[in-house]
């Protein structure tokens, strides 16, 4: 898919998954190969039914148990649902947009019925991403969505969002303890995002807006409506960090905040829109983050 200089491509058989984002033959997130199989090597992929971890893949809705596979290797958490492990269908597509269904019907990974949609659009300057989810079953339902991509940095990438507080995180990567935005640095102001630590947290409040700056001079302005969390992956050493846009906090169906319930036939939807620009590659400096 394409329009103008910027150019997409999706897998919907790996969990309807983004290969690559582009303008004029530069990357502008983590590329895979065409024939990629595992879709956490993908540029991006859909949160759907849940966002990030259910505590030991089990809760309980309505008096009933549930027990989730651990779909995460020797991870100890069920994580970000299993649209991203599963086959999408391709209903439409045209030479800048893309629609995907999914089809789920109640087994192990998910107690309910829903059908999901993402639709992709690109234009010169823009790709949106549209996930839904409608609840098929004849009961409320929990639903929770997000997005999952791999944006590239180098070490003059610069970052920056508001929020107004973030997790902490326990040693197995359910949230802790909340703490203010600024507990891992200021993103509010820019700063580097190359650092020497893991950054693996959710932070609330967020305002739905964040920019990218690359030491090349591009500059990616993501915005997303329905996604009140910004979870943010920064493994140290990697060449790639992640801005994910979600509906709820890790494990919301285990605590207090709870995840949304979806009554039967109502929908769901969430959506980002990565915007491109070209600006001078001269940044200014920063203190970065610890």
């Amino acid at each position: 898919m394409r329009a103008g200089g910027l150019e997409t491509a999706f897998s919907p058989a790996i969990g309807g998954s983004m290969l690559s984002l582009s303008v004029d033959g530069i990357d502008l997130m983590r590329r895979a190969s065409a024939d990629e199989a595992d879709p956490l090597n993908m540029a991006s992929f859909p949160l759907v039914p849940y966002a990030n971890r259910i505590a030991d893949g089990q809760f309980s809705v309505d008096g009933i148990s549930h027990q989730l596979p651990l779909n995460f290797g020797d991870h100890p958490h069920s994580i970000h649902g299993h649209g991203w492990q599963a086959e999408w269908q391709v209903s439409e597509r045209s030479d800048n947009a893309l629609r995907m269904t999914l089809d789920h019907h109640p087994d192990a990974r998910w107690p309910w019925d829903f059908s999901a949609q993402q639709y992709a659009i690109v234009t010169s300057n823009r790709l949106t991403l549209t996930l839904s989810m409608t609840n098929l079953s004849a009961k409320d339902a929990p639903v929770g969505l997000g997005f999952h991509p791999y944006f590239l940095l180098d070490e003059a990438t610069q970052l920056r969002f508001q929020a107004t507080g973030l997790w902490l995180s326990s040693e197995d990567m359910l949230p802790k303890t909340l703490a203010p935005a600024d507990a891992l640095g200021d993103w509010s102001g820019s700063a580097a995002v190359r650092g020497d630590h893991l950054v693996d947290n959710a932070y609330g409040g967020w305002d739905g807006r964040a920019v990218v700056m690359r030491g090349d001079g591009y500059r990616l302005a993501l915005e997303a409506r329905g996604a009140p969390w910004l979870h943010v992956y920064r493994p140290p050493g990697e060449a790639f960090f992640c801005l994910e846009p979600v509906s709820h906090m890790p494990d919301a169906i285990n605590r207090r905040e709870g995840m949304e319930m979806l009554p039967p036939g109502a929908t769901r939807s969430l959506s980002m829109s990565i915007t491109v620009a070209k600006s001078d590659p001269a940044l200014p400096k920063s203190a970065g983050i610890a």
